[in-house]
């Protein structure tokens, strides 16, 4: 398995909505909506990182990372997802590069952590973990879970961009 993970490219855009759109269709916890919820961010200039893996020229997985508010006020906190790998291509190791490389991005830009929503089993690989007063209201409380990348978790209740109702 040869992948590039690179910024994505305006040419890009229609594959990313694809690739997107099949990740998610079989998915019992998904809106269905995902697609949207890219490009919105991608519209609306909250679209922070934005990151293709490529084989042989072709899109095979991507990772959106956009900023996110906290009730506490504070900043530099950003909201993985989503992240989408080509449903043959699932179980490669394709996830796992993207989010080494999009979560290293955001370390590099000065990003103070990093908040998802997904499977715990899944993403405590990544350092992610559940705190009891950093919360998305509405949501399970062991599926939202953060990774900071200094010693301070902040507390409050998260809000993500209003990019993530999108539905057309």
């Amino acid at each position: 398995m040869n992948i590039l993970i690179r910024d994505e490219q305006p040419a890009d855009i229609q594959d990313i909505v694809e690739l997107t759109r099949a990740a998610f269709l079989n998915e019992e916890h998904s809106s269905h909506t995902e697609q949207f919820i890219v490009n919105s961010l991608r519209k609306n200039g909250q679209l922070s990182i934005s990151l293709v893996a490529v084989e042989h020229d072709v899109i095979v997985g991507h990772v959106a990372i956009s900023p996110v508010s906290i009730s506490s006020g504070e900043t530099g906190w950003y909201g993985l997802g989503p992240i989408s790998v080509c449903p043959d291509k699932q179980g490669q190791g394709i996830g796992s590069l993207l989010m080494h490389a999009s979560l290293d991005k955001l370390k590099q830009s000065g990003g103070k952590g990093c908040v998802l929503l997904g499977d715990p089993a899944y993403y405590s690989r990544f350092g992610f973990k559940s705190y009891p007063d950093l919360n998305l209201p509405g949501v399970p409380p062991e599926y939202f879970q953060a990774l900071s990348f200094t010693d301070h978790i902040p507390q409050g209740n998260v809000t993500y961009h209003e990019a993530f109702d999108a539905t057309e």
